[in-house]
């Protein structure tokens, strides 16, 4: 059974990796027009092993994160069981480690070795691997025996059939499930003629799968050639770039479509899924081709953000309707967490908890108490520290106490808010009364500061004063303080409402 789920790539046509093109939008789009297999885009180990696995249940997402919250990797259920990982290496471990990053979201894991261009190459990966076959059969064995999805690779043809012939017949005895021949050679550029007669002597010489690549303008310009390039190379498969980043549309028997259409269902995707602005004008751009300088062209240039591309297609609309879906999700979410629930994340203490204003007296705040509380203890007041994220531009602190850590796992809008969001978790840990509307006097907090009267003072001018005085004190002794800051402080960021799709990933 599990040998029959694997992806086949016999009498396939696929969408080959592409940078930059390669991403879930446009893989997404190739499916529709009938593409058997997706490839995305190259993407490199050093890279990849920093990422961290995040389900995004906004977006209905899995995404790989980087540490500088940069999403390497989107893949969704619709392309899972077609879509398959490409990976720069040249490394066998880190290759290794990769795959099982992502094996478990994806159809297959491919090996790029054709890519000629110099950031692949300058790092022994891409094209550079064709001159090491050791290190080919090194990472291909390291990965068809640790993962448990098929491997393949893609090459660029070398200078002589026999060397061709040569490593292709070493690859295939490394296990893996197909290979894919781009057939050029690694000096080559996509205006020289491609060699089906390499791509044919290979399809002859080994027993596993070939996929012909090169034939974009060319050969393949309609659906129709594709059978013919599969013909000429004598290949069971056929793999597209240039054509299908031009009109995607070209996988359907049906086609082609105007690529108005085209451009319109891919922005549709890009907004659905959060695609990033730069990337998503990069393929519209290619896609325009010779009109780019058309008035469509210059103002998807212009475009800086998702909505602005949106504009130009006049899909206002729809990008509008998808921003308040999204942010709906995003809330329904929000309100079904499990508060009660404490979970360890490292050494930080976390429950998914807001702050809500209006549950708590007017004078009164989480904060207030957990202060109060320390100092009849006789502990160092709390301290916090607080990140914001760049998507969202959404805050999560951390509330140090008798030296343990207590945090929120939801974001809040504000500094302020997410301040107290961490002072909750603390008292409702620690079984410490938080001053919630209703609740029984604890006497943590003395009548005056309740009335919000002392001596003619507001407690949110006490506050103040004491920040004052903390700071003071901190310069007088030059040692760092973190201070804790009542409810009269303004967040150090200016609060915004979201104001796109890019902003509501979890």
């Amino acid at each position: 059974m599990m040998a029959a789920a694997r992806l086949s790539f016999s009498d396939i046509t696929a969408l080959a990796p592409m940078v930059r093109v390669g991403t879930l939008p446009m893989r997404l789009l190739a499916l529709d027009y009938g593409a058997d297999v997706v490839y995305c885009e190259e993407l490199i180990d050093i890279k990849m092993v920093q990422c961290q696995r995040v389900v995004n249940e906004v977006l209905e997402t899995v995404d790989f994160v980087a540490p500088d919250d940069r999403v390497m990797f989107r893949t969704c259920k619709r392309e899972k069981d077609r879509v398959v990982f490409q990976m720069g290496t040249a490394d066998p471990d880190r290759a290794l480690a990769v795959a099982r990053l992502v094996e478990k979201d994806v159809a297959a894991i491919d090996v790029n070795m054709g890519c000629p261009k110099e950031y692949s190459t300058k790092g022994g990966m891409g094209a550079a691997l064709l001159s090491d076959p050791d290190k080919i059969e090194a990472i291909l064995k390291k990965l068809v025996t640790g993962v448990s999805k098929p491997v393949t690779c893609k090459i660029r043809i070398l200078p002589s059939l026999e060397e061709t012939i040569s490593l292709v017949q070493r690859i295939e005895k490394t296990g893996v499930t197909a290979i894919a021949v781009h057939g050029r050679f690694k000096e080559e550029r996509p205006r020289h003629p491609v060699h089906c007669d390499y791509i044919q002597a290979v399809a002859q010489a080994i027993s596993i799968p070939v996929i012909a690549n090169g034939g974009s303008l060319d050969l393949v310009k309609t659906n129709s050639d594709i059978e013919e390039f599969r013909k000429a190379t004598g290949t069971s498969s056929v793999m597209l770039a240039r054509a299908a980043m031009w009109n995607a549309s070209v996988f359907t028997r049906q086609g082609p479509l105007p690529v108005e259409k085209v451009m319109e269902e891919y922005l549709k995707y890009a907004i659905r899924y959060d695609n990033n602005a730069f990337n998503t004008k990069y393929c519209l751009c290619q896609m325009l081709r010779d009109k780019v300088e058309s008035p469509l062209g210059k103002q998807v240039q212009a475009a800086q953000t998702n909505a602005d591309i949106s504009e130009a297609y006049g899909l206002q609309d729809f990008y509008q309707q998808t921003l308040e879906q999204l942010q709906t999700r995003r809330g329904a979410l929000q309100s079904s967490s499990q508060p009660d629930r404490p979970i360890m994340d490292g050494d930080v203490t976390t429950m998914a908890v807001k702050f809500e204003r209006r549950e708590y007296p007017p004078q009164i705040t989480p904060k207030m108490f957990l202060l109060e509380w320390s100092r009849k203890e006789k502990l160092e007041q709390p301290q916090y520290e607080t990140v914001q994220r760049s998507q969202d531009r959404a805050f999560q602190s951390t509330v140090t106490v008798a030296e343990k850590k207590y945090r929120s796992s939801l974001w809040e809008k504000s500094k302020k808010f997410a301040e107290q969001a961490a002072a909750i978790v603390c008292l409702r840990i620690l079984g410490i009364p938080e001053g919630r509307i209703g609740e029984e006097d604890s006497g943590l907090v003395c009548k005056r500061k309740r009335e919000g009267r002392m001596n003619g003072t507001t407690e949110e001018d006490v506050s103040k004063k004491r920040h004052v005085a903390d700071i003071l004190h901190s310069t007088e002794t030059s040692e760092p303080t973190v201070v804790a800051n009542g409810d009269g402080h303004k967040p150090t960021t200016p609060e915004k409402p979201p104001e796109s799709p890019e902003q509501l990933t979890l």
